[in-house]
């Protein structure tokens, strides 16, 4: 079974960047759509950016200007540079296929921005 190990979440003030890794266990990394997902406490999880096998990126309207989605193929890893962070993006941040894979739920990353 591929595991995802997200990485890189902390404490940061509004206004301040971070860079979320996720590490893939999975042969078949490079031709896989990936992407970025937050639960923020009370709320369901929602999408915040895909990235498909090509390069090609979307991102969800709050996030769109500040969050880049990125991958490196050579290291399995994906990658969601934050930058121009607000206090409404402090959630629980997970990586998993897109669309997602029920299995394939880490323990994901928390990302906490204060005021």
């Amino acid at each position: 079974q591929v595991q995802l190990v997200e990485s890189g979440g902390g404490l940061v003030q509004a206004g301040g960047s971070l860079r979320l890794s996720c590490a893939t266990s999975g042969s078949n990394f490079s031709n896989r759509a990936m992407g970025w997902y937050r639960q923020a406490p009370g709320k369901q999880r929602d999408l915040v950016a895909f990235i498909i096998a090509s390069g090609n990126t979307n991102y969800g309207d709050s996030v769109k200007g500040r969050f880049t989605i990125s991958r490196d193929n050579a290291k399995n890893t994906l990658y969601l540079q934050m930058n121009s962070l607000k206090v409404e993006d402090t959630a629980v941040y997970y990586c998993n296929y897109y669309p997602p894979a029920v299995r394939s739920w880490g323990q994901g990353t928390q990302v906490t921005v204060s005021s």
